[in-house]
């Protein structure tokens, strides 16, 4: 495709350009253009309803396809994309647009075109009558410049009066003040489209003044009777003159000029309320908009708290003065309590009196609030009153109703028992003792927490227990459990705690008794490990405390059952015995419990234990099965080899104790395999023979690599075979690492190495090392096979007879050279085994580009071979 229109605006060409690069390198030509040639136009008179619509199609030139799509690359907004009509009121700023048709064939050469329709500025039109109120702050301008096209957007406005009120598109009527002022929209020139402006006039007027008002407050419990006729104009002042007073349902006032109103009516009719009575005045233009300004009666409600409950929390005692917190809780009465915030002052009395004023808020005739520790100093009962509550959001036009609203927050002491004295009698280990309080101390009546420590032969922390207090005495009981060893024993009572009042203070009173002895058997534990079968059991017994020698009583169920006792030594709190293994006929799961451990020095015991363990007896696997193998030495054979084989099978050497491992190279001799259970048991062992077979590498006939490559037929690797001597059957390779086994029939080549291994039939083993034999086709016998000389030769190219070659002199005469001059005696060419054939070129000779030219030639074959003397003769070399 080509670009035309070179002087079109930047923006239009730069879209033409990304076209062309990209059309160029995306079609092939081929035969035709579908889509037309490129086309522009421009459009300055925008209101003209001609150019409203304008078909892009048929401003393609050339022959354009119908049935394309449109792209409006730029988003004018103005161009359905279906049908290619363009709709230039449609486009809302000024500039150069282009358009792109696209034929969607491959057959086309071009199958894209532009249309750039360059579309002029329009502003509107002028509007000398427009108008504004001076208390609008954000006149919108375009309003006045018509519709039929819309004025475009990318112009801008002047403030032609300097009203200093213009802001972009806006007018702030309330800076510029009252007069009239002009303002024009001007859209830029573009392309050949020059620049339109369109002027707007606007005159602003006064908004309407309803002047400034005053309330009138009443509580609902005031005397009215002053108010039965009340003049509405002593409470509105600086109103403009002949307004209109309305009000909301009160039925007041007779009509708009009416301004006397009966509040005590008012009050018999509705209540308590807010009432507004408005003075509205109408603008002097329609641009403005009515005002009011209203007048408010309220009427305040008393509010009747009588039967309102006040809670505080909480009671505290002795140590939390100072630091506690205390909320209150108001709950209202018979009468509900709107929500609300509330100012709210109490009073409280009792040991040091106080109070405060503080901002509440009643929610669902309920609020809480904080009430400062430091009103609550000393021990002793304090009453807090609510004295006052008014909303804060109110007019405080109402004293309320109170009545008697508090409640009582007590301060309660301390327990104290440090000046006591306990009693406490001596007992046997594992009895319960009993602890009496008595003496000085300031407990009343009631239940308290006590909380103590043992210190000497039994030891506990932290202890608590119920203690009961009557007529100044209190009793609590030393739990059995913590009293198990024998010796002295002190009790220290270190906190008390008040179960009603819940105060509660440490202590330190202590009192000492005596525990008779029993075996400490709380640490004993008992420890069987797990064993295969015919396998000691042994029961390690630790934990005793200051014993050398006990008796137990035991019990076996599971895989066994039986009952016995046994006695042993205890050495550093451990002992051990073996479980007699009658007793212990059946593999599987034992559980093995002590029911009673006996000191047999003092024959003091402890009973009803249960002290276990558990245990498992493992069966011995069966033993496995195996047999005999054979390997070949060149296979490496290792333990993993052997069958069977697995993590659970072990495999041992002659007389060997320890398990052989995977990688242990096998040699000819006995081996033993086991199975080992996942525990460890092991299980008898079962024999396997291992055979190592070695096959030594073949050996070479003397000679036996030499062979006639004259021979009919060929000589074959069946040929070298038949000169090497073996076991078995000879397998040849053509390389020693990696080669690849070449069949017997395979034709043999001078000066190759082959590689062969002897392999046994029987045990299916290949020799480990190799006979290496390089074989000679040159043993050939002079006198048997006939040497024909050619005499001539045609170096063409044609394919036939293109060298001077003598035929299988390499076999007969391996060592031959050749020696080819012209008929001036001039070397042409030597040659050997090496390079046997001459193709008509001087390897010696400078002459013109080495090309011996046709004609007569001589050669001397030297044998080489059986002192046989060198051959002369004649050749015709003719191209």
């Amino acid at each position: 495709m080509n670009l035309k229109n070179s002087c079109l605006p930047l923006k239009a060409r730069f879209f033409r350009l990304l076209l062309f690069l990209f059309f160029f390198f995306s079609y092939n030509s081929i035969n035709a253009q579908c889509a037309g040639e490129d086309a522009s136009i421009t459009i300055c008179n925008i209101p003209d309803t001609s150019t409203q619509s304008i078909n892009l199609f048929n401003l393609l030139g050339g022959t354009p396809t119908a049935g394309g799509t449109w792209t409006d690359i730029q988003q004018s907004g103005g161009l359905n994309t279906s049908t290619g009509i363009l709709n230039v009121w449609g486009v809302n700023e000024s500039d150069t647009y282009v358009f792109i048709y696209t034929v969607n064939d491959a057959s086309c050469a071009d199958n894209v075109a532009t249309v750039t329709v360059t579309i002029g500025g329009y502003a509107g039109v002028d509007n000398p009558n427009a108008s504004a109120c001076d208390d609008n702050s954000s006149v919108n301008l375009f309003q006045f410049l018509g519709n039929f096209p819309n004025p475009q957007l990318n112009g801008f406005w002047t403030d032609n009066s300097g009203s200093g009120a213009l802001r972009n598109h806006l007018l702030d009527a309330t800076v510029s003040g009252l007069g009239t002022f002009s303002f024009t929209y001007t859209m830029p020139a573009i392309g050949s489209c020059p620049a339109v402006s369109a002027t707007v006039d606007v005159t602003v007027h006064p908004a309407p003044e309803p002047g400034e008002t005053s309330d009138l407050i009443l509580c609902d419990s005031d005397d009215m009777s002053p108010y039965t006729n009340l003049n509405l104009l002593d409470y509105i002042f600086g109103q403009d003159p002949g307004g209109k007073w309305s009000e909301s349902g009160t039925s007041e006032l007779s009509g708009p000029q009416d301004t006397f109103i009966n509040v005590q009516n008012i009050y018999n009719t509705f209540g308590p309320g807010e009432y507004g009575f408005t003075y509205t005045v109408q603008p002097s233009h329609p641009v403005c908009n009515p005002k009011s300004s209203t007048v408010r009666i309220i009427i305040e409600e008393q509010l009747d708290f009588t039967g309102s409950t006040l809670v505080v929390a909480s009671d505290i005692c002795e140590d939390e003065i100072g630091r506690a917190t205390f909320v209150a809780t108001l709950t209202q009465g018979a009468e509900d309590i709107p929500d609300g915030s509330y100012n709210l002052q109490y009073q409280i009395t009792g040991p040091i009196p106080s109070g405060n004023t503080i901002l509440v808020r009643f929610i669902d005739g309920v609020v809480t609030f904080p009430i400062p520790a430091i009103s609550f100093p000393l021990v002793g009962a304090y009453t807090v009153s609510i004295v006052n509550i008014h909303e804060t959001t109110g007019y405080n036009a109402c004293d309320h109703i109170i009545g008697d609203i508090s409640d009582i927050l007590n301060v309660y002491p301390l327990p104290k028992i440090n000046a006591g004295t306990l009693t406490i009698d001596n007992a046997c280990e594992d009895s319960d003792v009993e602890v009496q309080l008595s003496g000085n101390t300031n407990l009343a009546d009631g239940t308290y927490r006590i909380t103590y420590n043992l210190n000497g032969s039994n030891s506990a922390t932290a202890q608590q227990v119920i203690m009961t207090v009557v007529g100044g005495i209190g009793t609590f009981i030393i739990p059995s459990n913590l009293l198990t060893v024998q010796g002295n024993t002190t009790i220290i009572i270190t906190h008390i705690i008040n179960l009603q009042t819940l105060c509660e203070n440490t202590a330190s009173l202590s009192q000492g008794f005596l525990i008779l002895p029993k075996p400490d058997v709380a640490n004993v534990r008992v420890v069987i490990n797990d064993v295969c079968e015919n396998q000691p059991v042994i029961a390690t017994l630790s934990g005793f405390v200051n014993l050398s020698s006990v008796q137990i009583t035991y019990s076996l169920s599971g895989a066994n059952t039986a009952t016995a006792t046994a006695v042993f030594s205890v050495v550093s709190g451990t002992g051990s015995f073996t479980i007699p293994s009658n007793l212990l006929l059946n593999t599987g799961t034992t559980t093995f419990t002590v029911s009673e451990i006996i000191n047999t020095e003092t024959t003091c015991g402890v009973s009803n234990l249960s002290i276990t363990d558990s245990f498992v007896i493992y069966k011995l696997p069966e033993i496995p099965t195996t047999s005999n193998r054979e390997f070949c030495i060149s296979e490496n054979a290792t333990v993993a080899n052997l069958v069977p084989n697995g993590p659970q099978y072990a495999w041992y050497a002659e007389n060997g104790t320890s398990p052989l491992s995977s990688t242990t190279v096998l040699t000819s001799g006995n081996y033993y395999v086991a199975v080992i259970s996942s525990f460890g048991c092991v299980s008898q062992k079962a024999l396997a023979v291992v055979t190592i077979n070695d096959i030594p590498a073949p050996t070479l006939d003397a000679g036996g690599e030499n062979f006639c490559g004259l021979d009919s037929p060929a000589p074959t690797l069946s040929d070298l075979a038949a000169n090497v001597n073996g076991s078995g059957t000879i397998l040849w390779f053509d390389a020693l690492q990696n080669g690849n086994q070449l069949p017997n029939s395979q034709a043999l080549q001078d000066g190759m190495t082959y590689y062969g291994f002897d392999s046994s039939t029987a045990s299916g083993c290949v020799s480990e090392n190799a006979l290496a034999v390089t074989v000679s086709l040159s043993d050939c016998d002079g006198e048997e096979y006939e040497l024909m000389i050619p005499d001539g030769f045609s170096p063409n190219g044609d394919g036939t007879n293109d060298t001077f070659n003598i035929p299988n002199i390499e076999f007969l005469f391996p060592n031959f050279t050749l020696e080819i001059y012209n008929r001036y005696g001039n070397v042409m060419y030597k040659g050997n085994r090496d390079t046997p054939d001459w193709d008509g070129r001087s390897s010696q000779s400078a002459i013109i580009d080495g090309v011996a030219p046709n004609g007569v030639y001589f050669y001397i074959v030297n044998f080489n071979k059986d002192n046989k003397p060198p051959q002369q003769g004649r050749l015709y070399l003719n191209r």
